[in-house]
């Protein structure tokens, strides 16, 4: 199990690139502006040879500087003593979500006819403005560097998209990597929520994915987020683990 964890944590990494990256003894820290906390934490790969004691202060003054919050991923390859660790320096929990998994094989959507999705596998401009526009994206910083975040994307895409007289107003982002495809950005405007949007943009990339040599899929999805769960268990993820993320914020 450990395995496909170690997997899945890369697949991640290398499906959603911060804006700058720094090595430190074994671990990235991450800067996106707070865009997103994977995108803003610092994440453990390898062999780590400097002690905590020393490590997580200077973490904590590069995210100083960076002017955010401090915050570390955990995961089940961690030592649990880590998070405890981070806990008695004050530090909270945010943002817990779980990891799904699928063998395509095991796939049980079919795409809506009636519903018009496109897909394209380069990430237009027009594509993040829309998720923008979903997401409620105003921060200036954030629509400045994001655009190239996605752009240094290192894997090849599948971008979806619903529109209704020309506006965007349903999302999805299938990247590739090795024999797996992972889905990001599922969004869709509230107002056209329970018309199986979410579903016809998940059932049309992982379809894709498979035409394209795909036999395995994952996604994300925060916890307690009870209907976008039961939508991908009906398409045939199941629970895999959870991470969370330990946040320390300077005032």
């Amino acid at each position: 199990m450990d395995i496909t964890i170690k997997t899945i944590e890369d697949l991640s990494l290398n499906a959603w690139p911060s804006h700058q990256i720094q090595v430190y003894d074994g671990w990235l820290l991450r800067f996106s502006y707070f865009y997103t906390h994977r995108t803003n934490s610092v994440e453990q790969i390898g062999a780590s040879l400097l002690p905590l004691s020393e490590k997580i202060p200077y973490c904590e003054e590069v995210y100083r500087k960076w002017g955010t919050p401090a915050i570390f991923k955990i995961t089940p390859l961690l030592d649990p003593s880590f998070d405890r660790m981070l806990a008695e320096r004050g530090y909270i929990t945010e943002h817990e979500t779980e990891v799904m998994t699928m063998q395509l094989a095991d796939y049980r959507g079919s795409s809506l006819s009636s519903v018009p999705v496109s897909i394209r596998n380069t990430i237009p401009q027009s594509w993040i403005e829309g998720l923008f526009a979903l997401k409620g994206t105003t921060n200036i910083m954030h629509r400045q560097v994001v655009p190239s975040m996605y752009r240094a994307i290192p894997k090849d895409t599948i971008c979806a998209d619903i529109r209704d007289n020309g506006r965007i107003i349903a999302t999805g982002l299938g990247i590739l990597d090795r024999e797996y495809i992972g889905l990001y950005a599922i969004h869709v405007h509230p107002d056209y929520r329970r018309k199986h949007f979410a579903r016809a943009i998940c059932c049309s990339i992982l379809e894709e994915a498979r035409r394209q040599g795909a036999s395995r899929g994952y996604l994300q999805v925060v916890k307690g987020n009870t209907p976008a769960r039961a939508l991908y268990e009906s398409l045939g993820f199941q629970f895999l683990y959870e991470y969370w993320f330990r946040t320390r914020y300077f005032y």
